[in-house]
């Protein structure tokens, strides 16, 4: 979601970019990507990072592609929220200006221990 003059007063309080986004609220399918995510980066050593199609995988399974899209959408709730960083040649980006293939890697409010 990119940021709007007309939200600048209310930025903070901002969840859906659109009615379309509002009505389709998170599903348990889109939990389960987020916590596959935290769950594969948590078995990575240190710095290590995943992509968003192994996160597909892990949830999908055999029809895994048609997850990837979600996947990435997951992926910038994850960012916003600081458990991760979204990153290309391992540089950090905006998931909202990213073209092409992206990685994950933990971020400065990724959880220290299991919920």
């Amino acid at each position: 979601m990119t940021y709007r003059k007309r939200w600048a007063n209310s930025w903070d309080a901002v969840k859906y970019c659109s009615k379309i986004c509002r009505s389709r609220r998170l599903r348990a399918a889109d939990l389960a990507l987020e916590a596959a995510a935290v769950a594969l980066l948590r078995a990575r050593p240190g710095r290590s990072d995943i992509s968003p199609s192994e996160v597909a995988q892990r949830v999908g399974g055999e029809e895994w592609q048609s997850r990837l899209e979600e996947s990435r959408m997951a992926a910038r709730r994850l960012a916003n929220r600081g458990i991760v960083e979204i990153t290309q040649h391992n540089q950090t980006v905006d998931i909202s200006t990213a073209r092409g293939p992206i990685r994950l890697r933990r971020g400065p409010q990724f959880p220290t221990e299991k919920p």
